[in-house]
């Protein structure tokens, strides 16, 4: 017979790990999850299976996590911080505007294809659970945020469109982005990646109106 959760009151809190024995119990059960859902879908995962293909007892499971929708979400938002690559600048070094675009795109466009069957799974859910649809928009907003900023500071420096709304242009910008994400490597639209990319930049330049790299003006 398989193992239940524990009865308690409501949701309770999930366990941080607390050592590193601990840490490597959560990760291997969402290694497993991982491995699971790929495999059977959201809807036909099981948690045993999770316990089994994690080898640890079926009780670790609800140490970590309440069910299987919480061993989800934390895939998900280790899937998340992974394809959202804060702080290009910084880490990069790099500084023109173009070359930023083709990085920040090229880093989303490669995470996506390794993260393919997982983000059409996450496609799948987001229909049909309130939840994991609120966390879908929210990993949205995550993208537009961030672009939007980029977007205003060139406006600021008077590279960009001053008329464009940054928020509403970043959202249009990262939904076409992941759109064609999506129809390439979920759906199989045969374009090659370079081509997917670069088209995708010259868009987004296009779309911002930026300044010529080159103003024409000699040393």
């Amino acid at each position: 017979m398989a193992s239940q959760a524990p009865a308690h009151d409501g949701p309770r809190q999930p366990l941080a790990p607390r050592s590193p024995r601990g840490e490597r119990t959560r990760n291997a059960l969402i290694t497993a999850a991982r491995e699971v859902f790929e495999r059977d879908g959201y809807l036909d995962a099981r948690i045993t299976d999770i316990t089994g293909a994690a080898h640890v007892a079926s009780g670790s499971f609800y140490t970590y996590f309440n069910d299987k929708e919480d061993v989800f979400r934390a895939l998900v938002d280790m899937v998340q911080e992974e394809m959202l690559h804060p702080h290009l600048r910084e880490r990069t070094g790099i500084t023109d505007t173009r070359q930023l675009i083709d990085a920040a795109n090229r880093d989303y466009l490669r995470s996506y294809k390794k993260n393919a069957r997982l983000m059409a799974l996450f496609e799948q859910v987001a229909h049909i659970d309130d939840n994991f649809r609120a966390m879908r928009l929210e990993r949205g907003n995550a993208f537009a945020r961030r672009n939007a900023k980029m977007i205003q500071a060139l406006q600021d420096s008077g590279e960009a469109d001053p008329t464009l709304d940054p928020l509403v242009t970043a959202h249009a910008l990262s939904g076409m982005v992941s759109r064609m994400a999506y129809s390439v490597f979920v759906l199989g639209q045969r374009i090659p990646f370079e081509r997917l990319v670069t088209t995708l930049n010259k868009i987004w330049e296009n779309a911002l109106q930026l300044k010529p790299a080159d103003d024409g003006s000699t040393a």
